[in-house]
């Protein structure tokens, strides 16, 4: 039986330059800025709304291969039950991580598409950083 799927949660793309990032996102097309990422105090992205529950993700990265490879990193599927979703996908032969809870307070697991493009579900709480805001200290 397939995984639910609720909708696509968050694609992530990377930036070399995260203020020309902002001011394209939130400045040009309006969207709103729930909360940033820090890495030992430093601003290494930023967490914006599309509007309900689907956002984008920027990531800083100077040294990305941008025209090799596009700027973007992985997309993420929101998902009603992250432990049912992964026990299905491995009955499927589908290897998936186990569920973390993640900096932003939510679970999440990774896969990767038969291409080897890097797939992220989620699972939020009530505590998650992307309706509740306030900026979050990465932990990878």
């Amino acid at each position: 039986m397939p995984i639910k799927t609720r909708q696509l949660a968050h694609v992530c793309t990377f930036s070399h330059d995260l203020a020309a990032a902002e001011a394209f996102y939130v400045g040009a097309l309006g969207l709103t800025k729930v909360f940033d990422f820090t890495k030992k105090g430093a601003w290494v992205g930023l967490y914006l709304s599309c509007g309900e529950r689907t956002f984008i993700e920027v990531f800083l990265n100077g040294e990305a291969p941008f025209a090799k490879t596009g700027p973007v990193n992985h997309l993420c599927l929101e998902v009603e039950d992250l432990p049912a979703a992964v026990a299905e996908l491995r009955s499927l032969g589908i290897e998936a991580t186990e569920p973390k809870y993640g900096c932003d307070d939510t679970w999440q697991s990774w896969l990767k598409d038969p291409s080897g493009a890097p797939v992220e579900l989620f699972m939020y709480t009530a505590k998650s950083a992307q309706f509740v805001g306030g900026n979050r200290e990465i932990d990878w």
